[in-house]
């Protein structure tokens, strides 16, 4: 990426993340849940952020979809627009963990490079979550039927049929939801915030 802005300083905070922490009485940091369209991703999100608001976490989900009818846009699907917009969700993600929050995104964000960039640049708060489904299995659920149309040709650029996914190589946490209920999913989840971003 080359950088344009120039003549830039950025300011110190002066309430140091840890101060933020301790006032939230739990760490904060970034769950990163990649897979396949379908998987269960968005789904599992929500219902996530949903149950560890109401044990009292500061937390946000950051969805594929919400974040492209706004801040990304601009952005189509071909690789270098995809690595941008995996970019600019990182950098989004690391503000809100930086503010304390415990984010949730949920993005198919099919390249390794792109999940390994986020984790470089931010290697105390990501949490690499695989929403492990097989491609057959995702297809055959199909909640949007994306796949059936771009199986027809009318969306260019898909994931699993045109374009690869990558599996994460070594992630944090790995969800199979094809065996495993949304209940029984998002328990698995909870148990992993609940001991890696104990309440302090």
């Amino acid at each position: 990426m080359k950088i344009k802005s120039t003549n830039v300083h950025p300011m110190a905070h002066r309430v140091s993340i840890h101060e933020r922490n301790h006032a939230y009485k739990h760490h904060s940091g970034i769950l990163w849940m990649t897979g396949l369209s379908a998987s269960g991703k968005s789904t599992l999100a929500l219902e996530l952020e949903k149950n560890l608001f109401a044990k009292g976490y500061k937390t946000f989900v950051l969805d594929g979809d919400n974040v492209r009818s706004g801040l990304n846009a601009d952005l189509g699907f071909d690789e270098k627009d995809r690595n941008e917009n995996i970019r600019r969700v990182g950098e989004v993600a690391a503000l809100f963990a930086e503010a304390g929050l415990i984010v949730i995104a949920a993005f198919i964000s099919p390249y390794n490079a792109d999940r390994d960039r986020i984790r470089q640049a931010h290697p105390n708060m990501f949490h690499e979550i695989y929403i492990n489904a097989s491609l057959e299995d995702c297809e055959g659920r199909d909640p949007k039927g994306l796949y059936k149309r771009a199986r027809n040709g009318e969306i260019p650029l898909f994931t699993g049929v045109s374009e690869p996914y990558e599996p994460p190589l070594s992630p944090e946490l790995t969800v199979d939801t094809v065996n495993l209920s949304v209940a029984e999913s998002v328990q698995l989840l909870e148990d992993y915030v609940e001991k890696n971003f104990r309440q302090l």
